[in-house]
């Protein structure tokens, strides 16, 4: 037989007091075109509206929310004069967002989030459901002059700072832009082989060497000592930006391309009996480019 022992956690849950502030959980037995029913295991009924779920624009109640899900929420009034307990998501995600997002902010997470709308200087979004600013410099690793080009695109982002009592939380997605086009240039740069020889143009001149446009996104750096086979003063002595140019890939230490226009220089003196650098400097020398040597590759 059932006893008073049964019900002793209903008992003591219908006699609590609940007061305004309260953060309550509830499980939800209703969900309409008007809100949220929950089972708080009172004598009353909690009702959450629409408008009280969430902060962010495109929250949807009906693919949000489920019969059986349990929600926490804090509670607005005691009686909304229908007999119900009222209460608010929103208020209650937002005590619990700022905390989850210093978190965030002290760890580094990465999370993706879509941009809403533009405004001046950079785009709004929302993270767990705050409104977020991101300024036109940290949308993507170069500053974005069109944001409204933005509006509608999901993009990776880290929290930068949080400030509750302004209201103030910003993103950044620059940082994990920058991090990602690293990663494929390292990863293409894995893809060249020590030897190989490739064709670019001169992009810059430096008193340490020579920096080749190699396309695809990558250079390498033709140190002086290996621009030719006498001894130099400084690369323009040699070399002119604009200049196409062959070399031969040292190495790639370090994720970086390592040149030489010496050794291809030898090489071709061994081979065919050319002497002079305008050789591999003219514009009609046929080496191999980096597009047709990275083709085909799938890029992981």
């Amino acid at each position: 037989m059932e006893s008073m022992d049964d019900y002793k956690e209903e008992l003591e849950a219908s006699f609590r007091r609940i007061r305004e502030g309260d953060i309550l959980t509830g499980t939800v037995i209703d969900v309409n075109e008007e809100g949220v029913t929950l089972d708080l295991k009172y004598y009353a009924p909690g009702f959450i509206s629409a408008e009280e779920m969430s902060s962010d624009p495109d929250f949807s109640l009906a693919e949000a929310v489920h019969v059986g899900d349990t929600i926490e929420a804090t509670v607005i009034r005691v009686d909304d004069g229908a007999g119900n307990i009222l209460l608010s998501r929103r208020e209650a995600n937002e005590e619990q967002a700022w905390e989850k997002l210093k978190e965030m902010m002290e760890e580094g997470t990465t999370v993706t989030v879509r941009i809403k709308e533009s405004v001046k200087a950079g785009v709004v979004t929302y993270l767990e459901g705050i409104r977020a600013f991101i300024p036109a410099s940290q949308i993507t690793s170069a500053y974005v002059e069109d944001t409204e080009s933005w509006v509608g695109k999901e993009i990776p982002v880290r929290v930068i700072t949080v400030d509750e009592e302004r209201e103030k939380l910003v993103l950044s997605g620059k940082a994990v832009a920058l991090e990602a086009e690293a990663e494929e240039r390292n990863h293409k740069i894995s893809m060249i082989v020590p030897g190989t020889v490739l064709e670019g143009t001169v992009e810059s001149l430096m008193p340490y060497g020579a920096f080749i446009d190699l396309g695809n996104g990558l250079s390498g750096l033709v140190h002086i000592s290996q621009i030719c086979e006498r001894r130099i003063g400084k690369p323009s002595e040699v070399l002119k930006v604009g200049e196409k140019v062959k070399a031969k890939v040292l190495n790639t230490n370090d994720n970086k391309i390592s040149l030489s226009m010496k050794a291809l220089a030898e090489e071709m003196v061994d081979t065919e009996g050319v002497e002079d650098l305008e050789a591999y400097t003219d514009h009609t020398s046929t080496g191999t480019s980096l597009g047709s040597l990275l083709a085909g590759l799938k890029l992981d």
